[in-house]
């Protein structure tokens, strides 16, 4: 399956941007020694070789955008809206399986009751979409509203949004 995620890094250009989100993203792919792969691989939308993925499949995304701009601000907004729909479509699970399964359902992952525990705990793959620029996945709206005020107006400049398209 495919999805688009996104990385929120400080860099000067969007060259500088662009190439510390492909960090990111090799993070998330293992492609770095101590990093743990959650995805299978990645295509950011600067790419234009493949015909499987990227803008391929997802059309014309910007490379990386400043979070203060029009095309960041609506990668941003569709990143944070992606994270909470997730979360609450897997926390509306759990809850049904809380209340509609035994104990021994539950152990034994009927109606993937299991799975979607770990996906509500997850803190990185394919129920999080938005990662800062080591890797760590964006899992509340405390945690992205921290990182955007942690960066000064004039900070907020270097401050922007890399998709990329995943595969898990």
């Amino acid at each position: 399956m495919h999805m688009i995620v996104y990385a929120l890094v400080e860099e000067s250009t969007a060259d500088e941007a662009l190439s510390t989100g492909k960090n990111v993203f090799d993070r998330l792919v293992g492609a770095e020694p101590d990093s743990c792969a959650v995805f299978d691989y990645y295509v950011t939308f600067d790419e234009e070789e493949t015909t499987v993925a990227g803008k391929a499949r997802w059309g014309d995304l910007p490379t990386a955008a400043p979070v203060t701009s029009d095309e960041g601000e609506e990668l941003l907004e569709r990143a944070w809206e992606t994270t909470a729909e997730t979360f609450q479509r897997n926390l509306d699970r759990v809850k049904t399986a809380l209340e509609e399964r035994s104990d021994d359902e539950i152990m034994r992952d009927e109606g993937l009751a299991r799975h979607a525990f770990q996906q509500v705990g997850a803190s990185r793959g394919p129920s999080i979409c938005l990662y800062d620029q080591h890797a760590t996945g964006i899992r509340h709206r405390g945690h992205l509203d921290r990182l955007l005020e942690e960066t000064d107006e004039h900070e907020r400049e270097t401050c922007w949004i890399v998709p990329a398209d995943v595969h898990f």
